[in-house]
């Protein structure tokens, strides 16, 4: 099959669903493509009034609130990630015999450099936790390769904005691209063919918009299909290896563990403090090549969380896929510096350690925090997005010092806690505006002993009291601010 060219979109009419980040970064790369352009979204808020007034004056068409739907003479429909599959206007491009594709298929199908150059290598990463990091670990150690290179997608860097704009300017094209795709985006992306590409785990999440584990999964392990070089995947979680049993991939291409314990042959794992490597060495049966130390993995900012350890692991698989020597592994690590609100140290006060991990918005992720730490006063709550809590809590109960619960859901591990930690003091706090934020820190502080980890870890989307993540971190790290002047 040919790759498209920029110009096979030049007159078409297509339909782009959705005016967030995504969508814009659609309209306006296909617009300036030549493709006549119609944006349709079923808001009508101010902040998109006003995003569809800067598409219009670039003469984009935009139909808000009861104009999405799809308009006639569409030829191509390209959805932003999280519109559903069972969405009315969906099924009229079905009906209508229109293909509706994500923008990571439409940059898929363009990555041929402008200059004629090969077109970058994509290295794939996905997984209910840890993408972000995984990917950014990614590019840190192939840009210390000497490779031209970004991580993208997921990230928040439109990879289409990336695959258009290579090579502008006199820039050089890029060698490959570190990729995080959701599984909203791998729905979308049926032509997807990655050099290499990871699944680092499975848990239930976004049931909502899959309808079912089984659904979510399978489009979790469409990163694998067509895969050249490697499909990394985790030793600890089965379901993982499951995907790339089930995976369609070229001759040749192989299956890489990844574990925190020693690696067998084919795999990547950890002996003695040291990142080894026994899947991309000669002899994999008798040898293994040190990579890095775990001590290496973002260096000063205390012992690495073991799913960090795990996200190095993955990291260095993808990489050392694509031919990475071993001391740019460390050196890439060492230079990675981890993200806001992810298992950031906030303050020591009074012996007791404050760790922000707002970014833990589903039960798995804050499994893996609480699992960090030996004695816990932990906050959470927030939306469940039907979430269950009792696995998490039988798991982490004998960490627990006591319990802080906000936001809208917190009854539901309230009760969690009441069938699986009954001894654990919890603090309920009624309320769900942001200063209810000042108020969990203060019981947090006053429940904690010396020694204590004072553990934002919420297991639930933030929208019920704050805008995201972000901003539920930041009001956590304020409200620590606000404790008493730290030891000295």
């Amino acid at each position: 099959m040919t790759t498209p060219s920029p110009a096979d979109f030049a007159g078409q009419h297509i339909t782009v669903a959705g005016l967030g980040v995504s969508g814009i970064s659609a309209a306006r790369a296909l617009a300036g493509l030549g493709a006549h352009v119609t944006v349709v979204d079923g808001g009508d808020s101010e902040k998109q009034q006003a995003a569809a007034r800067e598409l219009e004056a670039e003469g984009i068409t935009v139909r808000l609130g009861d104009g999405a739907t799809l308009p006639a003479g569409t030829d191509l429909v390209v959805t932003s990630p999280g519109w559903k599959p069972d969405s009315p206007l969906f099924a009229a491009a079905a009906a209508a015999g229109v293909d509706v594709v994500g923008d990571v298929e439409i940059a898929w199908r363009l990555r041929e450099a402008p200059s004629g150059q090969p077109a970058a290598a994509w290295l794939g990463v996905t997984g209910t936790n840890g993408k972000t990091t995984t990917v950014r670990m990614l590019a840190s150690i192939l840009a210390a390769e000497g490779l031209h290179t970004t991580a993208v997608g997921n990230i928040g860097t439109p990879i289409i904005d990336v695959v258009l704009g290579q090579g502008k300017d006199g820039e050089r094209p890029y060698d490959v691209l570190a990729v995080e795709l959701s599984s909203y985006q791998l729905h979308w992306a049926p032509s997807l063919r990655a050099h290499s590409a990871v699944v680092l785990n499975l848990a239930p999440d976004h049931l909502d918009w899959h309808g079912s584990m089984q659904a979510y999964a399978a489009d979790k392990g469409r990163i694998y299909e067509g895969n050249t070089v490697a499909c990394v995947y985790n030793v600890a979680d089965k379901a993982t290896e499951d995907l790339v049993r089930e995976a369609d991939v070229e001759e040749g291409c192989r299956a890489i563990g990844f574990t925190l314990g020693t690696p067998g042959p084919s795999q990547l794992g950890v002996v003695e403090g040291i990142l080894v490597d026994r899947a991309f060495v000669e002899n994999r049966q008798q040898q293994a090549q040190e990579l890095a130390e775990v001590s290496d993995i973002a260096p000063g900012s205390g012992t690495p969380a073991p799913h960090n350890i795990a996200n190095a692991l993955a990291a260095a698989a993808l990489a050392r896929a694509f031919g990475v020597r071993p001391a740019a592994v460390r050196d890439g690590l060492r230079a990675f510096h981890p993200e806001a609100h992810r298992i950031q140290h906030v303050a020591d006060r009074e012996g007791v350690t404050y760790i922000d991990d707002s970014k833990a918005t589903n039960t798995h992720a804050a499994e893996a925090s609480l699992a960090a730490y030996e004695h816990i006063v932990w906050i959470a709550g927030g939306l469940a997005k039907g979430a269950t809590f009792d696995e998490l809590v039988q798991k982490s109960a004998a960490r627990l010092r006591g319990v802080v619960l906000i936001g809208a859901d917190r009854a539901l591990i309230r009760e969690a806690l009441a069938r699986h930690a009954p001894d654990v003091p919890v603090v309920d706090l009624d309320r769900t505006d942001t200063g209810a934020m000042s108020e969990a820190v203060r019981e947090a502080t006053r429940l904690a002993e010396p020694g204590d980890t004072v553990l934002l870890a919420p297991a639930c989307a933030s929208m019920d009291m704050f805008v995201n993540y972000n901003k539920r971190g930041e009001a956590f790290a304020d409200a620590v601010g606000e404790l008493t002047a730290p030891d000295h």
